[in-house]
């Protein structure tokens, strides 16, 4: 029977007695442990920050956006030919059976002011269906009532940004800020979001009644306009499936004939941040493989001081097989000390990967997130290669004919 806690004392004190070469071998498995653990962090934050964009997004999103505007050959960006009308999204959430709610937009930086102090931020204005597709709650305070958009009201809500930057420690509700000029009254203010996964300052925002938007704040060109409609589907596949209907509603509505050009863009949230996702998935499992080249390129090296070590060690060999040691004890003993350098090379590689991950996350914008299967799966496949490099001169050793070997100088 093979005595492994006999053979692994062995594998120690043959380790021990050659230190720099040991850790030299071990180099190229602690480099490509941490390597793989780095890597697959790096992708691993890169899909819960994608994730949470997602959340704060909200969930099951098409926005529909106005068209291009042509002049004398030039073309505008999105949203440029003013084409989309408040009704347009009532319309879809009337008669778009998979569209749960629609909420019209309507944006533009302005100067907020209070008292002293002023603040230039971006001004919304909408209804209280935007903070529902977006499941945002306010921390105090009221949203828009049923009266404030029919009437027009000057009343605001407040992102947690601009109510530092104007109130400080000052209590906003009830306060008055002026937009543009315009006096308006502080009713809510809105859960803190932080940014976004593109940097941007969720908080950094004031939201107004898009009636009020429409006709006392932004100067809109024609009645009911807005810059573009938010939508939200029952599910994600509704996402896919409902976008022809609404194409086809929208053309109706506009009058669009048969050869005329949508005056309008269907965006689908959910299928491009579903696309981002997929793309991470694929990164970090290129990012993986490519980082486990160097566990190879570890092992290899494993293998090669194993072979010398064989050469060196002849004559012990051929002493272990005089006194009675069978092939699997010599096999053995070697695959031992190929498995311990590989483990001893994957815990040191382990602890930096850990520290690494740590520095990415600190010093670059690359999100790192570590999970435990990141760190098993990278230490069990170092064991595997130093099994798999170490068996050949494991095995080359046991061919060893004693006689010989006792002779080997």
């Amino acid at each position: 029977m093979i005595d492994l806690r006999t053979i692994f004392s062995i594998a120690i004190r043959a380790i021990k007695a050659n230190k720099m070469r040991s850790i030299l071998t071990s180099l190229g498995i602690i480099i490509g442990v941490a390597a793989v653990i780095v890597m697959l962090s790096v992708g691993n934050g890169a899909q819960i920050s994608i994730q949470n964009e997602m959340k704060t997004m909200g969930s099951n999103l098409i926005i529909v956006r106005s068209g291009v505007a042509k002049s004398s050959g030039a073309r505008g960006g999105h949203g440029s030919q003013p084409t989309m009308k408040k009704s347009d999204g009532d319309a879809i959430q009337e008669k778009v059976a998979a569209i749960r709610l629609a909420a019209p937009v309507l944006e533009e930086t302005a100067q907020i002011v209070y008292g002293n102090a002023n603040w230039s931020t971006g001004v919304t204005g909408t209804d209280n269906r935007f903070f529902e597709i977006k499941e945002w709650n306010l921390a105090y305070g009221r949203k828009f009532s049923v009266n404030d958009t029919k009437n027009a009201s000057k009343v605001a809500i407040l992102g947690q940004t601009v109510v530092n930057e104007l109130f400080g420690d000052v209590d906003p509700l009830g306060k008055t800020i002026r937009v543009k000029g315009i006096p308006f009254q502080v009713v809510g203010v809105l859960d803190k979001r932080g940014q976004s996964g593109h940097g941007q300052d969720q908080d950094d925002v004031v939201y107004i009644p898009i009636s009020t938007a429409q006709k006392k704040v932004m100067g809109i060109t024609f009645p009911d306009q807005v810059k573009m409609i938010m939508l939200q589907a029952v599910d994600a596949e509704s996402t896919y499936t409902s976008q022809e209907e609404i194409k086809e509603l929208l053309r109706q509505r506009h009058n669009l004939g048969a050869n005329k050009e949508d005056d309008f863009v269907i965006m689908n949230l959910t299928q491009m941040m579903e696309m981002m996702e997929s793309s991470t998935k694929v990164m970090t499992i290129l990012l993986g493989a490519i980082a486990s080249i160097s566990l190879l390129v570890g092992g290899i090296g494993i293998m090669n001081i194993m072979l010398v070590s064989v050469t060196e060690r002849t004559r012990e060999i051929g002493i272990r097989m005089a006194i009675g040691a069978k092939a699997w004890d010599i096999r053995w003993q070697f695959l031992m000390e190929a498995l311990v350098l590989s483990l001893i090379g994957g815990l040191v590689g382990v602890i930096c990967g850990l520290v690494g991950a740590s520095l990415v996350g600190v010093f670059t914008s690359l999100p790192a997130k570590v999970s435990l299967i990141y760190v098993l799966l990278p230490f069990s496949f170092a064991g595997f290669v130093g099994l798999f490099f170490g068996f050949y001169p494991a095995y080359k050793a046991s061919l060893l004919n004693p006689i010989n070997a006792l002779r080997y100088e």
